[in-house]
């Protein structure tokens, strides 16, 4: 006979359907706490300091940005690639995991679906604004427009309108079928008319029937195989707005895995960032349990390896290659005027995660809140590096060149922030930050203890 270790639950507390439903609707039932009027008030002055911002640029013009001759991009696509990155989390949790059959996502994979779409809008802002003269966005959709032109189809910034678009559209389809069912619920318990009424249309006649079931069901799964291989689509066409230049620590075929890891890694971060808070503020901490918080904290492990290696990987090619362009980008990053830069990168996303190779620490709530904001900053220090030292110094000394932001681009990216947790703060109060009906679904699984097989 052998006995398998103690698992976890999934979910603590003798829980009945009743009380699971009562307990994750309760903060759109009552009143919000004098926390989440805190938060959402420093979100919207965030989101106010963007708009003007982003006044500013369509005023004046990108002008206004710190950018120059040599380097023309700076924060704009720095900020792009960082937020297209914390959307990938989402659809890994919900659409790969949904498929392996993972049951401890079904906690979480409402929040990490949310935050998709609403970093996925954060990052088409950058490339929007950065257009500069809006009114020609037409350009961007395929079809022959009164000047008989076409979109570049060469151009990998093309590549990104239908990558992202196509991904935003999935992701959101995904979502929403996921919130059917608890729309359903929120619409039958709901006592006001009004609220009654638009649950009701949201719902979309959803009465929990074994025909809706089965059809939300095998709906979800195909949504699930779609997303999926987005998750390593999106981000790949993204790096090759760097990989198919020429220029030194850009031009690189490993950018395509190392994109997608990155990504897969900031995303995770972010959830947890968010996941926490939301666990105290709402008092779901028999929902979203420290065990929950370990299973992301070891794919935390597992992704941060992999961008380690990506990063050893690169300085072993410039190094094996013998290209001195080569070379030098990479030296320069290391210890040139930008060398704070990559340092922080090198610490925050190869040494903090390994912290969690120790069972105390990935455990531990608070060591997990500060690691996941040291790796968002990370991730972020990383595009600044890719992007920034590698245009700042060329193959020509003669147009070597330094930036710094100006007060505009540091107020879009603020105003991306505040756009983002405003958005977020608004969802936890219309929407159940957790999924009830999966909750349900693993609501017996969740209290066995242990496994006994002969």
């Amino acid at each position: 006979m052998y006995v398998s270790p103690l698992r976890e639950p999934l979910i603590k507390g003798k829980k009945d359907y009743a009380t699971v439903t009562r307990e994750i609707t309760k903060p759109m039932a009552g009143k919000p706490g004098k926390y989440w009027y805190l938060g959402i008030t420093l979100a919207i002055i965030a989101a106010l300091s963007g708009g003007i911002a982003t006044f500013l640029t369509i005023w004046y013009g990108i002008g206004t940005w710190g950018l120059n001759k040599t380097i023309g991009w700076g924060w704009g696509i720095t900020n792009f690639v960082w937020w297209v990155g914390i959307g990938h989390a989402g659809t890994f949790i919900s659409a790969i995991l949904l498929l392996f059959r993972q049951k401890w996502r079904t906690s979480i994979n409402r929040s990490a679906e949310a935050m998709t779409l609403m970093a996925i809008a954060c990052a088409g802002f950058f490339p929007l604004i950065h257009m500069g003269r809006l009114l020609l966005g037409f350009f961007i959709f395929p079809y022959p427009n009164t000047r008989d032109v076409w979109v570049n189809f060469n151009s990998p910034l093309l590549w990104d309108v239908f990558a992202i678009t196509t991904y935003f559209l999935v992701s959101l389809l995904f979502w929403y079928v996921g919130l059917i069912p608890d729309i359903g619920t929120i619409r039958d318990r709901a006592t006001k008319k009004v609220k009654k009424f638009i649950y009701g249309l949201l719902s979309f006649g959803w009465t929990g029937s074994a025909r809706h079931w089965s059809r939300h069901e095998s709906l979800s799964l195909i949504l699930a195989g779609l997303a999926a291989p987005l998750v390593l689509s999106v981000h790949s066409i993204v790096s090759m707005d760097f990989a198919t230049s020429v220029i030194p620590g850009w031009h690189t075929t490993i950018f395509p895995p190392y994109f997608v890891a990155g990504a897969i890694f900031s995303g995770f971060a972010m959830v947890l960032t968010l996941l926490i808070v939301a666990r105290k503020a709402m008092n779901l901490e028999d929902y979203i349990t420290v065990g929950h918080i370990e299973s992301m904290n070891k794919i935390i492990i597992a992704t941060g390896s992999i961008v380690g290696v990506a990063y050893l990987t690169e300085l072993f090619v410039a190094w094996y290659s013998g290209v001195e362009y080569e070379q030098y980008a990479f030296l320069n990053r290391a210890t040139g005027p930008y060398w704070w830069a990559y340092w922080i990168m090198m610490t925050c996303n190869v040494i903090t995660p390994q912290l969690f190779w120790f069972r105390k620490l990935r455990r531990n709530l608070v060591f997990t809140f500060i690691v996941s904001i040291f790796i968002n900053i990370g991730m972020w220090f990383e595009r600044f590096v890719i992007v920034v030292t590698s245009l700042h110094r060329d193959y020509l000394p003669s147009s070597w060149s330094m930036y710094s932001p100006s007060i505009v681009e540091i107020g879009l990216f603020v105003g991306t922030l505040g756009v983002f947790f405003t958005l977020f703060l608004i969802f936890i109060r219309v929407f159940p930050v957790i999924a009830i009906s999966e909750i349900k679904s693993v609501l017996k699984s969740s209290g066995e203890k242990e496994k006994t097989t002969k």
